[in-house]
């Protein structure tokens, strides 16, 4: 077994672990710091996220893939670690994350809409002011006066990730389009995806937790729709979108 502790979302946890790749899978989050709380990954939770993936590439028609236990390790953990940090109002949330200039800005779509690629856009025109933060899956904490999103070591196929964090000034909802636009959406248009793309708690504690975090999520942070197409173009389109004042 392989103990260490990593710093998520200004918390510490502790992880016990089978597999030392899964400790160095974290390495840019490893910390010295006083626990909050632990976790520990049974059996059973290598069971459950091994028919999990199952199922998934089955209702998405691919073939099946026998993924190692130390990836279902990881997976595992960071469920629990999920359900633990809705004790301090933070959520895991699917999508990718960025920021420029110290701002953050967070783009959400369903699977193979292409949230890395326009992402990828941003860092083509702004460069160096683009710091990604997260490209999978961050960690949101929601409090009444906004969200900062964090990065996490669970950062995609890519592994774009930085230990970092940032306000958020933005989330979008990514559509594809012929054309490229943005527009301001209300709170009943995001809510649908935004709850769909959340970790959702397997207790009903958990989820009427989660409701409340976003219901306070959409009250304090800007709601957009993004039409983009395959050009870099989409990245300027969002960022002055989302950089006007008026909306």
């Amino acid at each position: 077994m392989f103990e260490f502790t990593i710093a998520l979302a200004g918390r510490n946890v502790k992880i016990t672990a089978r597999y030392e790749v899964f400790k160095n899978y974290c390495a840019k989050y490893l910390t010295d710091g006083q626990p909050d709380f632990e976790i520990f990954v049974t059996d059973e939770d290598l069971v459950y996220e091994k028919e999990k993936s199952r199922l998934e590439d089955i209702t998405e028609g691919k073939p099946v893939f026998n993924y190692p236990t130390c990836y279902l390790e990881s997976l595992a953990a960071y469920r629990k670690i999920a359900e633990k940090m809705l004790d301090y109002d933070t959520i895991l949330f699917h999508g990718s994350a960025l920021s420029v200039d110290g701002e953050g800005f967070l783009f959400t779509a369903k699977s193979g809409t292409g949230k890395s690629t326009h992402t990828s856009f941003w860092r083509q025109q702004f460069g160096e002011r683009v710091v990604m933060v997260n490209d999978d899956k961050p960690l949101l904490r929601i409090t009444d006066s906004g969200v900062e999103v964090f990065g996490t070591p669970w950062d995609g196929k890519h592994r774009i990730s930085t230990n970092t964090s940032a306000p958020l000034r933005g989330l979008c909802v990514l559509t594809r389009a012929e054309e490229n636009y943005i527009e301001p959406i209300s709170a009943e248009e995001a809510m649908p995806m935004l709850l769909q793309q959340s970790y959702r708690s397997a207790s009903p504690a958990g989820i009427v937790k989660l409701m409340r975090l976003l219901d306070k999520m959409i009250k304090t942070t800007r709601l957009y729709r993004l039409g983009c197409n395959l050009n870099p173009e989409a990245a300027l389109v969002a960022y002055e979108g989302m950089k006007r004042k008026d909306d």
